[in-house]
């Protein structure tokens, strides 16, 4: 299976395939979170060793904004590499980021200070509102309503860098803007005590813009010549995961989530290639599977299901499980039954009312309009149109940095 485009015929605004890798995508965080909530002592956690495959929470931030840099680059890349204007871009990313978010931020807020809080630095307050309310968790620090919220701070900061690094790649080429972005940060790493970083809270998106560059020049396939899309991505994209992988596996999965700094730059070329591959229609059978109509629903709704979806776990794992089940076990069992579906049929209905008509819409007077005609009701079916711009992944919670306690999520 290739996409093919025949002389004369129109250009396909979005790239098949993504909208199912965002749902997989977001339905691992969500199993993520049921783990890490679960068994204590991360990460040399409790758990059964088999399930020490949904322990990478991490690799997942570092796959959403390889995911994230690639969709935002898809129609600049067809178009000279240009955004169409630097206010208009931040324009509709703010309307189609921040509704949802500040809803699930008011969510949050009252399930945090009346239900479970969400953190160990004690329940959110006036400075919590503020610096969320704003988007500013990245660069300042207060108690969070939600720990999966530091990711759409990063994300906000990145949205800001993306015309740089536009400009960049327009004028010069996609080496020199991984240059300029990559190498200070490997630079940062190696000066650092025993060439390994200690992360804190804050201040991430300087590190993990380089994943997000990754993706942003791996969406140069769409533009790419016919015998370089016909090159073998997915079989590169192997090729470059195995020695990050092999070497984990070796390591142990400590020593991984201790040395994530270096992970994150190690994993995101295989990543970017394997987008690559899924952009041109291969390997056939994964896209296929991608495209099927479960996995695009559920990839229309990731963004709500990634906002609302730890605060229903909290509230599953520390609250409703203890009076039905014992620790361990019975209580991952009990909140895969219970919490999982849960968050996604609450992310459904979340997304009905406080994402789809920002995603449907380009405008207030699109907006109002819409309302007008048919009411605050509309219909679920997995969106075939949106553009690139408008098909950005959540981003899920990382894994606990090395600066708090061992058994306490980051937040």
């Amino acid at each position: 299976m290739e996409i093919r485009r025949p002389v004369g015929t129109p250009v396909r605004r979005q790239v098949l395939g993504l909208d199912g890798l965002r749902g997989l995508a977001a339905l691992y965080v969500v199993l993520f979170h049921c783990w890490l909530y679960t068994f204590p002592g991360y990460p040399d956690s409790s758990a059964p060793g088999w399930l020490d495959v949904l322990m990478f929470g991490r690799i997942a931030v570092v796959f959403f904004l390889v995911l994230s840099g690639f969709s935002l680059a898809i129609s600049p890349a067809r178009h000279g590499w240009r955004s169409g204007g630097i206010g208009e871009f931040l324009r509709r990313r703010a309307w189609r980021i921040l509704p949802p978010y500040w809803a699930a931020l008011a969510i949050s807020l009252v399930v945090s200070l009346y239900v479970v809080p969400a953190s160990h630095y004690g329940p959110p307050d006036g400075s919590s509102l503020l610096v969320y309310g704003l988007v500013l968790q990245d660069m300042f620090f207060a108690p969070t309503p939600n720990g999966a919220f530091w990711s759409i701070g990063v994300e906000a900061e990145l949205y800001l860098l993306f015309p740089l690094i536009l400009l960049v790649r327009r004028r010069f080429s996609a080496a020199a803007v991984v240059a300029c972005v990559t190498l200070p940060v490997v630079l940062f790493g190696l000066l650092a005590t025993d060439a390994n970083p200690v992360e804190g809270d804050n201040w991430l998106a300087p590190h993990l813009a380089p994943v997000f560059v990754a993706g942003v020049v791996g969406a140069g396939i769409v533009v790419a010549s016919e015998r370089v899309r016909r090159l073998p991505w997915g079989w590169f994209a192997v090729a470059a995961a195995a020695p990050v992988l092999a070497l984990g596996f070796l390591k142990g999965n400590v020593w991984t989530v201790h040395h994530y700094f270096w992970v994150d730059l190690a994993i995101a070329p295989s990543m970017a290639m394997l987008l690559a591959a899924v952009a041109g229609g291969r390997p056939a059978p994964l896209v296929r599977l991608l495209i099927t109509r479960p996995l695009q629903a559920l990839g229309n709704f990731s963004y709500s299901l990634y906002l609302i979806h730890l605060p229903v776990v909290l509230v599953v794992v520390r609250r409703v499980a203890p009076h039905f089940v014992a620790p361990g076990m019975s209580t991952f069992c009990f909140t895969l039954a219970v919490g999982l579906p849960v968050s996604v049929l609450g992310a459904w209905l979340f997304a009905e009312i406080f994402e789809m008509p920002f995603k449907r819409n380009r405008s207030w007077k699109s907006l109002t309009g819409a309302l007008g005609r048919s009411g605050p009701r509309t219909q679920s079916r997995p969106s075939t149109t949106v553009p690139e711009e408008q098909n950005q992944p959540p981003v899920p919670e990382a894994t606990p940095s090395r600066g708090n306690s061992p058994s306490a999520p980051v937040t």
